[in-house]
């Protein structure tokens, strides 16, 4: 598919609308559709031409960008009256955008394939604000050709591109991180609810979290092996990721402490605690084993007759780590540019 090929837009909402924005001085052309016509003026007014139709997008487009709701809108744009299928030629690339389920999106490919159109699920992370800037992530799941097809327009909205696989892995994908973005700010929440009960601003607080994540990349920070198994002796990752528990126990416990005595329930600080250290792949460690009054499994055979409280000089063992946090960032570094093994391709500027 050439790079003079026409490109649509269907669904101009909050997502929509700045990502198409982007593709306003797009060399095919762009053609933009929205059951509201009100706000198709911003884009004829700046040169872009206006469908009625989503079968009069696709009569015109070789690929076609979709950002609806759901997977209701979706079939209806792919398959109802005058939707695309009723007037794209074989060889279009029709792209969702939309969070659906990842099921739907390998039953729309099929449904696409039967008229010779190659569907892609293409969900996009970043929100509107990453949208307007051109730096959202596009997680793809499609053919290869598919992907290549579309790789030069979605670069005008993401600085990201990531081809997870087949169909149906774009949507897998956007589905995990949006797991972890959710259940984040449940724990936000929560630690609101412990530092208003604490008495303090919970604005400032929400400050300090943004400076803090926006330097050290919050939870994204420790996603950095390619396998969530047990990490064995010998393993480059097993002293640091351990500190990393070292830590994460101790200020869980620690805020549990204070969550009990300021009367602030912390269910998910609690569950935290007990599964850090075995999400990390180097087991329960001596904080959280005996606050459970148990044994740490594995190779950390602490005592479990250990109290819930940890000692000041403990903790300034555990807060002077900066010779691994050093190194965990120079190897961030390095898999970044020399990754360990087979992983998805990140098409991304950033790693050209």
């Amino acid at each position: 598919m050439s790079a003079g090929t026409r490109v649509g837009f269907i669904g101009l909402g909050s997502m929509g609308a700045p990502m198409a924005e982007k593709l306003l001085d797009w060399r095919g052309g762009l053609t933009v559709c929205d059951t509201r016509a009100e706000v198709l003026e911003p884009f004829t007014s700046a040169g872009a031409e206006a469908a009625a139709t989503a079968a009069e997008v696709a009569a015109k487009c070789g690929i076609i960008c979709i950002a609806v709701v759901d997977d209701q809108q979706v079939r209806s744009v792919l398959a109802g009256a005058n939707g695309v299928l009723s007037t794209a030629a074989p060889g279009t690339v029709v792209a969702v955008h939309s969070t659906i389920g990842d099921e739907s999106a390998v039953e729309f490919a099929g449904l696409c394939a039967e008229r010779g159109v190659d569907l892609i699920d293409a969900p996009v992370s970043g929100g509107a604000a990453g949208a307007r800037s051109g730096r959202l992530a596009v997680m793809i799941g499609g053919s290869p050709e598919a992907v290549d097809a579309v790789r030069e327009p979605f670069r005008c909205f993401a600085d990201m591109v990531v081809h997870a696989g087949e169909v149906g892995t774009g949507t897998r994908m956007k589905l995990a991180r949006n797991l972890l973005h959710f259940i984040s700010f449940t724990a936000a929440t929560e630690a609101q609810r412990l530092a208003e009960a604490a008495g303090l601003d919970i604005t400032v607080l929400g400050k300090v979290v943004r400076h803090s994540d926006a330097v050290t990349g919050g939870a994204g920070s420790i996603m950095l092996r390619d396998t969530t198994a047990p990490i064995e002796d010998g393993d480059f990752w097993l002293s640091i990721l351990t500190h990393v528990r070292e830590l994460g126990e101790k200020d869980l416990s620690l805020a549990l402490d204070l969550g009990g005595r300021v009367g602030a329930e912390l269910p998910l600080a609690a569950l935290a605690l007990t599964r850090f250290g075995e999400g990390l792949g180097v087991g329960q460690g001596a904080v959280a084993a005996a606050r459970e009054n148990v044994t740490p499994a594995g190779r950390d055979n602490g005592t479990a007759t250990r109290q819930d409280s940890v000692t000041a000089a403990e903790r300034e063992s555990s807060d002077t780590g900066g010779p691994e946090r050093v190194t965990i960032a120079e190897r961030h570094d390095a898999t970044a540019a020399t990754p360990p093994g087979p992983v998805a391709q990140n098409d991304s500027k950033e790693d050209e």
